[in-house]
């Protein structure tokens, strides 16, 4: 089925971030826009730029919601705080491990009041955790080890409950991450706690646009 010239211009806007926050704000010229999509789709005829032209004036009403909700979760991170550690590595481990090993792991690094967090996947487990505990870890379940990352930086935005009143926080935050060219190595989300896993080489400039 043919798609249609408004699904085919609000689709071309979502692909191009730029041009998305630029309508979002009401700072772009709509006629050099359709000119533009038109040329990029190669659908330059006369009706065409104008279904464009009336398709962009729409999702930009749709967008102007969308910094609503931006102003209420800007206002939450605004009173996040921010947690960082260095010296973290991930390590992706077989799904084939015995868990009691991992468990053994955990209460070892719990004990030392140390960080660890472990993600289960569809056919692997991943442990985040300090550098210093790599040994030990690696010394158990060597053979089990997929990939190994080290020199990371694990980021806690800790937010107060009213995160999870407003949509959109996780992508307004990861959108950031995007726009800045910041790798996220590893994410998790529990409540209150957003964590990215960074290579430590982007810390700086992560700190920078977390500033809210």
């Amino acid at each position: 089925m043919k798609e249609t010239t408004t699904k085919l211009t609000v689709e071309y806007i979502k692909q191009h971030p730029d041009i998305k926050n630029c309508l979002k704000r009401g700072i772009i010229n709509y006629s050099s826009l359709a000119r533009l999509i038109a040329k990029n789709l190669d659908i330059e005829k006369k009706t065409s730029k104008e279904a464009i032209l009336i398709a962009s004036r729409r999702f930009h009403d749709k967008l102007k919601k969308e910094q609503d909700y931006e102003k209420k979760i800007r206002y939450i991170l605004s009173k996040s705080e921010i947690q960082i550690k260095n010296k973290i590595v991930s390590l992706i481990l077989e799904k084939s491990i015995n868990l009691e090993y991992i468990d053994d792991i955990q209460k070892t690094i719990r004990k030392e009041s140390g960080t660890f967090y472990l993600l289960e996947g569809s056919d692997n487990y991943t442990i985040i955790t300090q550098e210093k505990y790599a040994g030990p870890i690696e010394t158990r379940l060597k053979l089990k080890i997929i990939k190994k990352e080290e020199g990371l930086v694990l980021i806690d935005l800790k937010s107060s409950k009213d995160i999870e009143e407003v949509p959109g926080v996780l992508a307004y935050i990861t959108s950031l991450f995007s726009e800045n060219g910041v790798n996220i190595i590893e994410f998790l989300s529990c409540w209150t706690d957003t964590l990215f896993v960074i290579d430590e080489e982007d810390l700086n400039k992560t700190i920078n646009f977390l500033k809210f």
